[in-house]
């Protein structure tokens, strides 16, 4: 028997992942099934002394309990073609544990708990489909043992023997709880990595705008509810085209972190700001236009004294367009529209400056 082997050892769809995957796959299940198939030797030795079996009997125990797990380990080899063979080794591993149920004269405890053991490992393998894969070849090792050693029928168990099944009962289960812990543990890291990857744009850190829209939408209800002050601010890098074109896509790059960390310290941890798109940015905040006006403008200025180690000669400058929530935006679209008809005007008014939808401009 071996024990459960730590979750994600079937290969990932991802070429590269697959390849990880079948080099771990033999590494990981030998340590388990050393220390499984040892303690389940214990058992099995005290029935074997029991019933005063031959020497074959006791070669048998030696080689599949003592010997197999290194010569598994062997027959996997290394590299990406072991993970096949190891497939292969624990299906033998399932027909080995079939053979020794008629050898033990199928005493009850011990056969129910080498069969079961057998089944478990492959559900805990994480292999889909291993476990009934395995089950024709526990059968056949179970008819060819008792076709080899006849059908001698002696469930009683011994309180020796139950005893001496305790340790991988114990073992066991506690190894299927681990394993299942690690296994969970794994899904809820990968559920939070996953969502902050749904939530998040990789460039900038910032919310994408899926997940801005939700916390504008959110505001934009709030304002209606209990008539708080909430302002919308688009803000557009100028020139961005420019940039691109005389520095490089790194180092416009660079430039949209760089605006991206100026948005968030000059926010505040009340902002919420997200890339809207391309090097458009948008950040709700739940304070007067006046507060809006003051934050703007001192983003607005952070962003003109802004330079860059990688590309010190560039210099680069915001539009910004602010829209107070208002009874007349009846949806986030139409706050959105009136803060960029602001943007618009900022930057036909020639860039580098604020402006906002009640029509007055701030350079």
């Amino acid at each position: 028997m071996i024990h459960p082997v730590p979750p994600s050892t079937e290969p990932s769809r991802w070429p590269g992942a697959r390849l990880g995957a079948r080099d771990l796959l033999a590494q990981r299940v030998y340590r388990f099934r050393v220390l499984g198939m040892g303690m389940a030797a214990l058992p099995m030795a005290v029935v074997l002394h029991e019933r005063q079996a031959t020497l074959v009997a006791w070669a048998w125990l030696t080689l599949t309990c003592v010997l197999w797990p290194h010569i598994a380990r062997a027959l996997a080899g290394r590299g990406a073609g072991s993970y096949p063979r190891e497939l292969r080794n624990l299906l033998l591993d399932s027909c080995i544990a079939g053979t020794w149920i008629p050898l033990l004269h199928f005493n009850l405890l011990p056969s129910v708990l080498i069969a079961t053991v057998a089944t478990a490992d492959k559900i805990n393998s994480g292999v889909r489909g291993l476990w009934w894969r395995s089950l024709p070849g526990l059968a056949l090792g179970l008819l060819l043992s008792a076709w080899l050693n006849g059908f001698a029928f002696a469930p009683d168990t011994s309180m020796p023997v139950l005893l001496a099944c305790l340790p991988i009962m114990l073992v066991h289960t506690l190894a299927v709880s681990l394993a299942s812990y690690g296994l969970v543990r794994k899904v809820q890291r990968q559920n939070r990595e996953l969502d902050a990857m749904s939530r998040t744009d990789a460039l900038t850190g910032l919310d994408n705008r899926g997940h801005w829209q939700q916390w504008a939408n959110l505001l934009l209800r709030q304002h209606r509810a209990n008539a708080q002050p909430a302002m919308l601010l688009m803000v557009d890098v100028d020139h961005f085209k420019s940039i691109n074109d005389a520095h490089g896509h790194i180092a416009g790059d660079d430039v949209l972190r760089a605006v991206a960390t100026i948005l968030r310290q000059g926010g505040g941890p009340g902002a919420h700001i997200g890339r809207f798109g391309g090097d458009e940015f948008a950040m709700v905040l739940a304070i007067s236009r006046a507060e809006a006006l003051t934050i703007a403008e001192r983003i607005r200025h952070a962003v003109e004294s802004l330079q860059l180690p990688q590309t010190p000669e560039l210099r680069c400058s915001i539009s910004i367009g602010m829209a107070e929530a208002s009874a007349e935006h009846v949806n986030l679209r139409g706050w959105i529209e009136a803060a960029d008809h602001a943007l618009y005007r900022a930057k036909h008014g020639g860039r580098n400056r604020t402006a906002g939808d009640d029509l007055r401009a701030v350079v």
